[in-house]
Parts: C-alpha cells; sequence; structure tokens
C-alpha cells in the first residue's frame, strides 16, 4: 500500500518531497534535470508577447510623445503670444519679445536693434540682461562682424550669401574659437562673459524690415532644430505686433509735437508777475489750451478753454481758435466781452459743428486802474476784468482769503445765435494768486462737479503760507491733492488737464 500524499494548493509546491517507491539501482545513470518550475500564479498570455504586434505599440506611443511635444509647443507660443498683444507700447512690446525669444532659445541675455527700413526711426537698441555699458561695448564691434548689424545691412551671412536667398539667421556657436569672427567681436564677448549668439530679422509684412535681434549664451551652444521652429514662428508675429507699435509710436509723436506747437513753448516774463502752468493731455485728448499774452500798456492776457471733440481734429480746430484769440485780444483785449463775441462769430461761421468754452481776462496793474477799484483800492496790485462762455469760475488765492470769481452764466461757444454776456471785475492785492483751470481737472476726479469743484476749492483753502507765496508750489499742490495717486497723469483718461497760476 502506497503512503498517502499530502493535498497540493494550486501554484504552491508541496512542502514535503514526494515518497519515494523503490530505492534507486546502483548502476543507474545520474539523475535527470529537472524541469523548469512554471511561475507563481496562474500566467496569461499578453498581445505584446507577439512579436508582430509589439512593433505597431511602440510606434503608436511614438507618436502620442509626438503629439504631446506638439501640444506642448502650442501652448507655449499661444502662452507667449497672448502676453506680447496685450503691451500696448513700443517699449513694453519689445522687452517682451526680448524675454520670450530668450526663452525658447534657452538664453539669458540679448538685445534688439530697431532700425525699420523707411529711415523714420526710431533707431534704438534695447538690451535684456545688458546695461547701457553693455550696450556700448557691443556697439564697438564692427558692423561687418556684429550679427544683428549683418542682418540690417544685408551683409553675407555665415555662409557668404547675400539678397533674398541669404539666410534668415546667424548663429555663431563658439565665438572664442571661431577665427573668421572680428578680433574685437571675440574681444567684447569675452569682457561682457558671452560664448555664442544667435541671431534672426524682425520683419513685417507691410513694413519690411524693423529691426534685428540676437540672443547671447553664456556657454558654447546653438539652438536646436525644435527651438529654432517655434522662435521662427514667435517671431513672425512678433516683428508685426512691434510694426504695429512702430506706427503709433510715430502718430502719438506726431500729435505731441502739433500740440506743443499750438501751445506756448514756454510763458512770457512779465514784471510784477509769476507764472505757473501745469498740462496733462490724455491719448484722445487735445481741445484744451492756455494762453498768456502780453498786450500794450503794461497788460497781460490770460486764457483757458477747449473744444469739443478729441484726437487731431480737435486739436487742430484749438490751434485756430487758441490763434484767434491772439489776435482778437491784441485788438481789444481791454474789452474781454468783445474779444469773445469776435471769437463766437468765428467759430459759428467756420466750424458751425462744433462749440467751445472760453475764460478770458484783461489783467493790468492798479496804478493804471481809472475805476473806483483800480488805483483807490488800499493794497491793491491788480484789476482783472473777466468775461467767460461756458468756463469753470477762477479762484482767488492769497494770504487771507480763498475766493470764487463769480463770472457770469453764459452758454459756451457757438451754442447761441449770438453771445453775449457781462464782464466781471476783480481786484487783486499784493500776494494773490488768480487760479484758472479748465474742466478737465473736475472731470478726471470722477465725481459729480459740484463735489469735484469743492474739492478744487478746499484744496486751494489748505494751501499752507509757503505754498500760497509760489505759483509753482501752488499749482503742484492743487494738482496733487484733486488728482492723488498719480491720477494726473493717468495715459489712458480722455480729460485734458489744464492749471494756470498767476500771482501779483
Amino acid at each position: 500500500m502506497s503512503a498517502q500524499q499530502p493535498p497540493k494548493l494550486a501554484g504552491i509546491d508541496s512542502p514535503a518531497p514526494p515518497p519515494q517507491h523503490t530505492a534507486p539501482h546502483p548502476s543507474a545513470a545520474a539523475p535527470r534535470s529537472a524541469a523548469p518550475r512554471p511561475p507563481a500564479g496562474p500566467h496569461r498570455a499578453s498581445p505584446l508577447d507577439d512579436p508582430a504586434l509589439a512593433r505597431p505599440v511602440e510606434q503608436l506611443a511614438a507618436v502620442q510623445d509626438r503629439l504631446a511635444g506638439w501640444i506642448s509647443d502650442l501652448t507655449t507660443l499661444h502662452d507667449l503670444t497672448e502676453r506680447l498683444v496685450r503691451t500696448d507700447t513700443l517699449q513694453d512690446a519689445v522687452h517682451e519679445a526680448l524675454g520670450a525669444g530668450a526663452a525658447l532659445v534657452g538664453a539669458r541675455r540679448g538685445l534688439i536693434a530697431l532700425a525699420p527700413a523707411d529711415g523714420l526711426g526710431p533707431d534704438t537698441t534695447v538690451g535684456l540682461g545688458l546695461g547701457p555699458a553693455d550696450l556700448g561695448h557691443i556697439e564697438t564691434i564692427p558692423r561687418e562682424s556684429a550679427p544683428y548689424a549683418r542682418l540690417l545691412d544685408g551683409l553675407p551671412g555665415a555662409d557668404g550669401r547675400t539678397g533674398p536667398d541669404a539666410p534668415r539667421e546667424i548663429a555663431s556657436p563658439h565665438i572664442a574659437e571661431d577665427r573668421e569672427l572680428d578680433p574685437r567681436h571675440r574681444e567684447v564677448a569675452a569682457r561682457l562673459g558671452f560664448a555664442a549668439s544667435y541671431a534672426v530679422p524682425l520683419e513685417a509684412g507691410t513694413a519690411g524690415r524693423v529691426g534685428a535681434a540676437v540672443w547671447l549664451y553664456d556657454e558654447p551652444a546653438q539652438p536646436s532644430e525644435r527651438q529654432r521652429h517655434l522662435l521662427g514662428l514667435y517671431v513672425r508675429h512678433a516683428a508685426e505686433h512691434i510694426a504695429r507699435q512702430l506706427d503709433l509710436t510715430r502718430a502719438r509723436s506726431a500729435v505731441a509735437t502739433v500740440r506743443e506747437g499750438l501751445l506756448p513753448s514756454r510763458l512770457p516774463r512779465v514784471p510784477g508777475v509769476r507764472l505757473a502752468v501745469r498740462h496733462r493731455t490724455g491719448p484722445r485728448g487735445g481741445g484744451d489750451w492756455y494762453d498768456v499774452l502780453p498786450l500794450p500798456e503794461g497788460a497781460l492776457g490770460l486764457s483757458v478753454g477747449g473744444v469739443t471733440g478729441s484726437g487731431p481734429d480737435a486739436l487742430a480746430a484749438m490751434g485756430r481758435l487758441r490763434a484767434s484769440l491772439r489776435a482778437y485780444a491784441v485788438m481789444e483785449g481791454e474789452d474781454p466781452v468783445a474779444v469773445l463775441s469776435d471769437l463766437e462769430l468765428l467759430l459759428r461761421l467756420t466750424e458751425p459743428a462744433r462749440s467751445a468754452t472760453a475764460l478770458f481776462g484783461y489783467a493790468e496793474r492798479a496804478g493804471a486802474a481809472d475805476g473806483p477799484e483800480g488805483a483807490g483800492t488800499p493794497g491793491a496790485a491788480a484789476r482783472v476784468v473777466l468775461a467767460g462762455a461756458g468756463h469753470c469760475p477762477p479762484l482767488v488765492v492769497g494770504p487771507r482769503r480763498t475766493e470764487v470769481v463769480e463770472t457770469t452764466l453764459s452758454a459756451p461757444l457757438g451754442m447761441l445765435a449770438c453771445w453775449e454776456a457781462p464782464s466781471v471785475e476783480v481786484c487783486l492785492a499784493a500776494g494773490e494768486t488768480l487760479l484758472l483751470y479748465s474742466d478737465g481737472l473736475l472731470h478726471r476726479t470722477g465725481e459729480p462737479m459740484d463735489r469735484a469743484f469743492a474739492r478744487l476749492r478746499a484744496a486751494a483753502a489748505a494751501a499752507a503760507p509757503a505754498v500760497r507765496e509760489d505759483p509753482e508750489a501752488l499749482v503742484d499742490h492743487v494738482l496733487g491733492t484733486v488728482l492723488p495717486d498719480g491720477r494726473a497723469d493717468d495715459p489712458d483718461s480722455p480729460e485734458d488737464v489744464v492749471l494756470l497760476a498767476a500771482r501779483f
């Protein structure tokens, strides 16, 4: 009877060896090698074990990896482009393009040289991680060796070709070992600590060449094919955006130049009078003016005003109106009502669709006045006759008073068939200041006009005695108090600000 064997569990070998029924024969051969044990646990066949299916699976994984890389690249380009288009000035656009390009090619420093093909400028160089002294050193490199200058001048590229078939990029992967470069180029690179460079042109479809960009590496290197491709896509959009910002910068500069030419370049020197003015213009403004005009017999004409509308057409209308007011002031300045009446007639005949507000004052020394409030007024320094057309009333600020000069309530110029309103006369004591301003000063506060005017009057009344004695300090105090937190220099405000002070 055979011995009883212990039971076996699936996948687990029995702990005891199987019993031997007979002893081995002495002449028997060596025992056979044991057959390999199957792996523990149940075994299932996998499709990957089939060589015919393994290769397509590997190819599919490679395609997935490539798609993931493309999606990552597109996301990066989208984010960088979004940041670029949010810039609204030429300087910000150039700095953003420099930083994004450096991130794409793996560089730390770089520069963009703006040199528009039309020659109208601005020609400037902006650096990333490079100070003015560093840019100055780079500009000492001969143009035939500097990579960005080669692209700007159309000089031969790395392979010696020129013209439209010339390379669209210039790479110097190891500047110290490149004996074809100018020695000065290698010297500047060693001094500034960059070992390689990569340059590309900035070209817009409509504007043509805008400039060139070059990125600098701290170690010998050059961008990979993938990095060059991504940079090329980004630079194409960056050049178009920079070209648009370039056009806007030129337009703003031209408008600012015209505006400055239409307003006084400096205030005149008048004996016995100290003058100060502050003028701020928004991007859609330009219709407000101020003027200080010396008149015969030592008199002085003071005016502030503004035309309706915004933009270049309002700026041109303002220039015509101010020039006409100066002419009328010379002819009949002692009668401010007549000056504004003539101005209203001119506006109604030449520009019937436009209106304007204006305030004109004729000031003369008190000794020259014949009226009962002239020379006979004790302590009087000046006599001012004022007429206003829909304009805010001026303020008198002195050591002992801060008062509003109540001009006659009148409609703006151009809104009535015939404008005429009586003038008012005010006598200023020695040391008092007449403060004239535009309604844009009140509008920029963002409050109702009555509250804004109360804020203005409170600011003038709160001025310290030393501030009241200095017109420059007074206009700065009033402007900073009425428009705090930099709102006086808000570039997005459509309102102009004019603040004119005359201290007698």
